[in-house]
């Protein structure tokens, strides 16, 4: 039981209580209820590249090539936004506040995206839609990796992130009758694809509000009592006998704060953490190149060089899209067994050099379209693990009332380098599809950033498998460490 040792002092056991947790329903429906979050991400992608051919037909909104390339970019300018300003309250005013708002803000938004009537309410709405997701990565990531043990937390926060590919999928599942004029006029079957995210969205609603705030974030509040009252609730559901004694050796010592000042977070990643900032950036940005410029870009691809039909594009999208979920599901055990380093490291480098050798083979001319999306799940299979763990690593390696900005700042800078600068660039080298020659080069390019992530990983990883997250990165207010607390960056 936590108790009082001073007027701004708390000694508790919480976070060991968290991570000594056999797996069970309570960790079940905190998957289920926050790991939505990438899959209506996943959705709100697809469906934006979907649409965007149909946007233009004078039968819907009408609009510019140049129009159609705002609809896409907007919505990730708003997560940008979202992920900032959510981020910074989530730190300030807990997890479980902001991931309610944020889900409501994207299903209220999007919902109305879909009654929109011209450009610019289309253009507001889906950047608001934007702030919710946005804000969602920052709160959710928090969450999940402070109500989950350390034992598990690698691959459960490898497979959530992976999950974006199960609503990619599903959008695109979707689009083949919704987009079907000759199932649906055109001016309806695009707005009822904005209703799919919302839909899924209010069903998961309910559950996400038996979801408790994080023990650790109330800890380090000041609000001890809540923090014991909310794992005591998680361990009423388990047998005696599936919970290790703790003693003393697992007590931490804190000293509350309300919120971290932007001058104090500075110093904090650029002072204390230099190493562990430059791991996060280039994770981040080197991931975020890779997939952006692949994934606006292969339809493109696949008509241009290889003379795909637009409605057959899809098809070819299925398997890809499975390719970069399987990758997380099935290896993300390895990232808490065999270690972040290692996973890291080895995912990104081994994926920058089939990316590599494909690039060769489709320079050369010895795929077709078939071939070639075998290779991209190839190489996906691999680089979508390793872009979870990125997602992973920043949520991780920083202090615990820092964590959401942390994520909503590296995840900023990804979308802006990778989600506007990627697409734009690789679109200029596709061109109208006669010269193969500067993809190839785009591809050698791809494969050396993602060859840099993994050297960086390699150098500068950070071995945080099963280690508690007061062990990987002690709270700002932890008066005294947890057992093993890292005393300087690593």
């Amino acid at each position: 039981m936590a108790t009082t040792d001073a007027p701004r002092t708390v000694r508790s056991d919480v976070p060991a209580r968290i991570d000594r947790l056999p797996w069970s329903r309570f960790h079940w429906l905190v998957v289920v209820a926050l790991g939505v979050a990438w899959i209506l991400d996943g959705i709100e992608v697809q469906m934006a590249a979907s649409i965007s051919s149909v946007l233009q037909d004078r039968a819907t909104l009408h609009l510019s090539t140049s129009a159609v390339t705002w609809t896409v970019s907007i919505y990730l300018l708003g997560e940008v936004v979202g992920a900032l300003w959510f981020g910074r309250l989530s730190d300030k005013l807990g997890r479980r506040k902001l991931f309610l708002i944020t889900l409501g803000i994207y299903l209220v938004a999007n919902g109305l995206a879909g009654f929109s009537w011209n450009l610019w309410v289309f253009l507001l709405l889906r950047f608001i839609a934007g702030m919710g997701i946005g804000g969602e990565y920052a709160a959710i990531n928090s969450a999940i990796d402070e109500l989950i043990p350390a034992k598990y937390r690698g691959r459960v926060d490898i497979a959530i992130n992976g999950t974006y590919w199960a609503g990619a999928a599903l959008a695109a599942a979707a689009q083949l009758v919704l987009l079907n004029p000759d199932i649906l006029p055109k001016d309806i079957g695009w707005r009822i694809c904005l209703f799919v995210g919302p839909i899924i969205g209010i069903a998961i609603w309910r559950l996400r509000r038996h979801v408790p705030e994080s023990p650790r974030w109330l800890l380090t509040h000041g609000r001890a009592e809540e923090a014991e009252r909310v794992i005591e609730e998680i361990e009423a559901g388990l047998p005696n006998e599936a919970l290790e004694e703790l003693g003393d050796e697992h007590m931490v010592e804190v000293r509350p704060t309300d919120s971290v000042t932007y001058r104090k977070i500075a110093g904090v990643m650029l002072r204390e953490f230099p190493r562990r900032s430059v791991l996060g950036f280039t994770l981040m940005v080197t991931q975020s190149f890779l997939y952006n410029a692949i994934f606006f870009t292969y339809g493109l691809v696949l008509a241009h060089f290889y003379g795909v039909p637009d409605d057959k594009i899809p098809y070819y999208f299925f398997p890809f899209a499975i390719g970069n979920l399987l990758g997380p599901l099935t290896i993300g055990h390895l990232f808490d067994t065999w270690g972040r380093r290692k996973m890291i490291a080895g995912t990104y480098i081994v994926s920058a050099v089939i990316l590599a050798v494909s690039g060769y083979l489709f320079w050369a001319g010895a795929l077709n379209a078939v071939t070639q999306t075998v290779l991209w799940c190839v190489v996906f299979f691999l680089a979508s693990a390793g872009a979870s763990s990125a997602y992973l690593t920043v949520s991780e390696i920083f202090p615990l009332e820092l964590r959401a900005q942390a994520i909503s700042f590296f995840f900023a800078i990804a979308q802006l380098c990778g989600g506007v600068v990627a697409p734009k660039v690789f679109g200029a080298l596709i061109g109208e599809g006669t010269d193969r020659g500067p993809l190839f080069w785009g591809y050698v390019v791809g494969g050396v950033i993602m060859l840099v992530g993994g050297l960086v990983a390699a150098w500068l990883g950070v071995d945080a498998e099963r280690k508690s997250l007061e062990d990987v990165a002690r709270p700002l207010s932890m008066v005294t460490p947890a057992k093993s607390a890292a005393a300087a960056d690593g």
